[in-house]
């Protein structure tokens, strides 16, 4: 039996988007309250009748939690850029080796504005 299971978390942190046109209002310093939702999916084990113990995406958020709470993003290694896209794509990098059955990582950036990355 296949499932997927949701787990959502959230992060306070500051950025500015520096390849953005002259002008651009994301060029300058601004933060975000961001919700973050990771996805795991695959087959329940017929033993404990779970896919994945909810406390290793615990574990493995509290890191990035860590690395990321009221920073400025731009000054994270591999976030100078920290578009929507870029974030989603560094969560799923970092996250991957610590949850194999990860299936998607969702940065909200605003409560309109989301980017799903589901891995290469």
């Amino acid at each position: 039996m296949e499932v997927e299971l949701t787990k959502e978390y959230r992060f306070e942190a500051a950025h500015r988007l520096p390849r953005v046109p002259a002008g651009h209002k994301c060029q300058r310093l601004h933060g975000h309250s961001y919700k973050v939702e990771l996805v795991v999916g695959g087959p329940v084990d017929p033993d404990t009748g779970w896919l994945i113990d909810f406390g290793v995406m615990d574990d493995a958020w509290g890191e990035m939690h860590a690395r990321l709470d009221h920073q400025n993003l731009n000054d994270v290694p591999g976030l100078e850029n920290s578009t929507c896209e870029n974030i989603a794509i560094y969560l799923w990098q970092a996250l991957r080796p610590q949850i194999a059955v990860l299936a998607a990582v969702t940065v909200w950036e605003t409560s309109d504005s989301k980017c799903t990355y589901r891995g290469a």
